[in-house]
């Protein structure tokens, strides 16, 4: 799956303001990435100063929410 991680590369360097959560999430959208490679995948790509440790759960809700293609 490192077509993941290509995106959230390409994304962050088009894009030097962004936080690494903001990248992830926009690398994720509408890709259909089941939830396990999400969570996987964030917690490797997205620096942990981005988010509170107990915010975690409902992130990775949402993110899995934004990775599904409506």
């Amino acid at each position: 799956m490192k077509s993941l991680e290509r995106r959230f590369r390409k994304i962050e360097k088009r894009n030097p303001g962004f936080s690494s959560y903001l990248c992830f999430s926009e690398a994720i959208r509408k890709r259909n990435f089941n939830p396990q490679t999400v969570r996987r995948w964030f917690y490797k790509l997205v620096d942990k100063d981005d988010y509170s440790r107990s915010d975690v759960k409902t992130l990775l809700n949402q993110l899995k929410g934004s990775s599904k293609s409506s």
